[in-house]
């Protein structure tokens, strides 16, 4: 897994919550997000040691409570870019509808290494 080459936008910040995301309005075309347009509005966590802001999406935000992200064992990032229904979707595509997974790992967004992520009911020691 190679280290990510995050896209970075201007944004006018226009708002802040309680639970820490910013929104902000784009300011500038960006090249490489497809979702993302000059003019939109984007939610944004940031964290002291961080080098820049890093993009949230509502879902995220609605599963994020419910599970424990360890931090990744080469940079120690310990957030996702998806959310984590989104990410078991995608790493086990043939996992029955009614299943729920407890806890499983993830390569880092950032560099390449590996994050633990575990719901918060689950009973598994890390």
């Amino acid at each position: 897994m190679t280290e990510v080459s995050p896209e970075l936008i201007w944004v006018r910040v226009n708002g802040k919550s309680q639970d820490g995301r910013y929104t902000a309005i784009v300011l500038n075309k960006p090249h490489g997000l497809m979702t993302v347009s000059e003019g939109g509005e984007i939610q944004f966590i940031v964290k002291r040691g961080w080098e820049h802001p890093v993009q949230v999406r509502e879902k995220y935000f609605q599963e994020r409570s419910d599970w424990t992200i360890h931090p990744c064992d080469k940079c120690g990032f310990d957030e996702l870019f998806d959310a984590p229904s989104a990410l078991i979707a995608k790493i086990f595509p043939d996992i029955p509808s009614d299943a729920t997974m407890d806890t499983f790992t993830s390569f880092c967004p950032l560099c390449g290494g590996v994050q633990g992520v575990q719901h918060k009911d689950s009973t598994i020691e890390r």
